[in-house]
């Protein structure tokens, strides 16, 4: 079952799709600058699912370690993904606005998930949308060694289990950036606080923080968008979008075409985006299940991590 080969990218030569239909959607419905701007309720969201992680890992200072991974699979994997996407929305300076307050919200949310990574992570993540695809920048797009080595239906399983990990360690080996101010502030406050769940409430506290954000990013439903987003299961479509129930916990990141149309709208208002630009999105490939893409990721034998469109950079980089 889904067994393949190593195979080669998707290759364009021709620019990213988004900054052209931007400017359409633009010309016609000027109305949609109404929409960018910042969302003064991210702070609470991100405040209530880290409360929620707080207490939990307290919780489960003494529990069994089954007791842990069933929480981390039901809720843990949940809230930590919906802390990242938070971040997520962040990075784009979508939650206050300035872009102190952004750095500092995002800095604390990520204290969930124990690996401090929201500071570099805010960098890359800007290069990728900048330079969508761009062999050699876009650290979103696997290693040449990924798609060498997750060829078949349980080595992809392997390879979405350790998702985050893929995530963390690729931009350091395809474009490391030298650390700055940010980054100390980040690493320093989490392992801080790393530091004092361990000594006050033990390693079991620690460990369901740090599987949450594991499990959340592996192979669960949650962290289905990660395939879903940008791999091609269908020729010529390097993005796609997600309408199903899990934009609600996920900051509607599974309107992903219009994200990248207009990545200065907050995610709560992507919906009106594509209500008032519906002709421009309707007609585009979309999924209503992440699981369902995360089987056919898995069983397909011609998609696997090398199913990402590339492009060559024009820009001099």
């Amino acid at each position: 079952m889904g067994n393949s080969s190593a195979k080669d990218f998707h290759w364009s030569y021709t620019d990213e799709p988004h900054a052209s239909r931007r400017k359409e959607i633009l010309a016609k419905y000027p109305q949609v600058k109404e929409l960018y701007g910042y969302d003064p309720t991210t702070k609470y969201i991100v405040f209530a699912w880290l409360s929620s992680q707080m207490v939990l890992a307290y919780m489960l200072r003494d529990s069994s370690w089954l007791t842990i991974f069933i929480v981390c699979e039901l809720f843990g994997a949940f809230a930590n993904h919906a802390l990242f996407l938070a971040m997520h929305e962040i990075s784009h300076n979508l939650a206050f606005p300035t872009d102190v307050q952004n750095k500092l919200l995002g800095i604390l949310a990520n204290i969930t998930t124990v690996v401090p990574h929201f500071s570099m992570f805010q960098k890359y993540h800007r290069e990728h949308h900048q330079f969508q695809g761009v062999d050699g920048i876009d650290a979103d797009i696997p290693s040449r060694w990924e798609c060498v080595v997750f060829v078949n239906s349980f080595r992809k399983i392997i390879w979405l289990i350790l998702q985050p990990i893929w995530y963390l360690t690729r931009p350091l080996f395809l474009k490391p950036k030298i650390p700055g101010v940010w980054e100390a502030i980040n690493w320093g406050f989490v392992f801080i606080i790393d530091a004092i769940i361990l000594y006050y409430w033990g390693f079991r506290s620690l460990m369901y923080l740090l599987l949450s954000g594991l499990l959340g990013s592996g192979l669960h439903p949650v962290a289905g968008h990660f395939v879903a987003e940008h791999y091609v299961f269908i020729k010529g479509q390097e993005t796609y979008s997600y309408y199903g129930p899990l934009n609600i916990l996920c900051f509607n990141v599974g309107y992903h075409n219009e994200h990248h149309d207009f990545p200065r709208i907050p995610g709560s208002r992507l919906p009106k985006l594509k209500e008032i630009a519906s002709e421009y999105y309707d007609t585009l490939p979309s999924y209503t299940s992440w699981t369902k893409v995360l089987w056919n990721y898995i069983t397909d034998p011609e998609v696997g991590p090398h199913s990402r469109m590339k492009r060559k950079s024009t820009k001099g980089e």
